[in-house]
């Protein structure tokens, strides 16, 4: 019976489309960067975030890097890939696009004052002096890509080509090509500024068993996020079409930008401080069960885990993360029970944190309140995997997962137990 059952699920798996990253692989880099940060925290915790950030990132990126290349060959690097000659000038007119490209960025950090505050320092610290590197090892970079694409005449020549005159401006290329650049623009700031922040503040001097049962919730809860802003932050920083991380498509439309990044600072602080507010008394879950070591320790476990779930989500893209844009369908980790399983964890967090269900005060209508705001909140995040399924659905690959899932999701799955007792109470009540 128990063979049958394997076999079966052998089966579901392989009717499953292939995910554009690997749980092994992935994993590997994550034990990596989990040993880096370890040793880091514990035995350098001097070292400034940013030097941290830039080790813990290699430290990540480099084994899954080198083992996709082993043994999961990018397109770009495959023997079989044949080498054209070398065009010089479609090169320096793909170069003055990505240098007009990295100017224009360059001019809007400068123009709004949002950048210009303590905030963003980290991310200075890593741009400033990694920027000369990259516009020099952008030329051998472009260099070696354009002999290898399949189509060489991509959006950046095409834009080289329009600012030199010599071709009507290709909208639609462009655009997609202007659009991957400004998520970056807008993201990787934010991600690179978290990430400093979390590596500053992760320490590794306790490992009593008495710390663990104090502080362990704090200190999985650090640990779990700074998982995720690691991945994340390298996703953002390695979208190359040498390593097949590049950006397939991006989010076309403005509803998908817009219930993006209102969730991400500053619109989120805006946001969350007079519209969304769903804690207005500031009463959290620890305070609510405190004396009550087992209720505690179930609510805080049930956090953690669906924590775990969500950074365990962003592991699975390995070096392919990014907002409102494709690069690749993934289809296993947790994403093989849910096309959303970051969403749904992060949601359900926020419920049992929050507790906007209870209220200090004992008033109904704060109660309605705090949980008709959080259902705002859950709302736009609805608004979100909506516009991302839409975007993707251009994909076949996510066509067949998006119908797989349908089938044998974890909602699937819950509609037919639900259907299953339904049939069995009914037909008790009939006999």
């Amino acid at each position: 019976m128990l063979i049958i059952y394997l076999l079966e699920y052998l089966a579901l798996i392989m009717k499953r489309p292939e995910s554009a990253t690997s749980l092994p692989i992935n994993l590997t880099g994550l034990l990596s960067f989990l040993v880096t940060l370890f040793i880091l925290s514990r035995y350098y915790s001097d070292w400034s975030g940013i030097s941290k950030l830039v080790v813990v990132s290699i430290a990540l990126a480099l084994p899954i890097i080198l083992l996709e290349f082993i043994f999961r060959r990018p397109s770009l690097l495959s023997r079989q890939t044949k080498k054209r000659v070398v065009n010089n000038k479609r090169i320096a007119i793909k170069l003055l696009a990505l240098y007009t490209i990295w100017g224009l960025i360059a001019f809007i950090y400068w123009l709004f004052p949002e950048y210009h505050g303590s905030f963003y320092q980290p991310y200075w610290a890593l741009l400033f002096p990694a920027m000369p590197w990259l516009i020099v090892l952008a030329i051998p970079y472009f260099w070696f890509v354009d002999q290898r694409m399949e189509n060489p005449e991509d959006g950046y020549y095409r834009l080289g080509q329009s600012l030199l005159g010599k071709r009507k401006l290709d909208k639609s290329v462009i655009i997609q090509l202007l659009l991957g650049w400004l998520v970056k623009l807008f993201f990787l700031p934010l991600m690179v500024v978290y990430l400093n922040n979390n590596l500053n503040a992760f320490h590794v001097n306790n490992t009593s068993w008495d710390y663990i049962r104090t502080r362990g919730y704090d200190f999985f809860w650090l640990l779990f996020f700074t998982i995720d802003l690691a991945f994340v932050t390298v996703g953002y920083m390695l979208t190359l079409r040498l390593l097949d991380s590049h950006i397939r498509s991006t989010e076309p439309t403005l509803l998908g930008w817009l219930s993006a990044i209102i969730c991400y600072q500053p619109f989120m602080g805006t946001l969350s401080t007079l519209y969304l507010a769903y804690n207005l008394d500031n009463y959290t879950w620890g305070a609510w069960l405190q004396g009550n070591d087992i209720a505690y320790g179930i609510w805080g476990g049930i956090i953690i885990a669906s924590l775990f779930v969500y950074a365990f989500a962003s592991v699975m893209f390995g070096i392919r993360f990014s907002n409102l844009t494709h690069r690749g369908i993934i289809t296993n980790g947790p994403f093989r029970h849910s096309k959303h399983p970051a969403y749904l964890s992060k949601n359900l967090s926020w419920w049992m944190v929050s507790i906007p269900f209870i209220s200090q005060s004992g008033s109904l209508a704060e109660i309605i309140r705090s949980c008709s705001m959080l259902l705002i909140m859950n709302g736009v995040y609805y608004i979100r995997a909506k516009t991302e399924e839409r975007h993707l659905m251009q994909d076949p690959v996510y066509q067949e997962y998006a119908a797989w899932i349908n089938q044998h999701g974890l909602l699937a799955k819950l509609k037919d137990t639900v259907k299953y007792f339904f049939n069995n109470i009914t037909r008790r009540k009939i006999s």
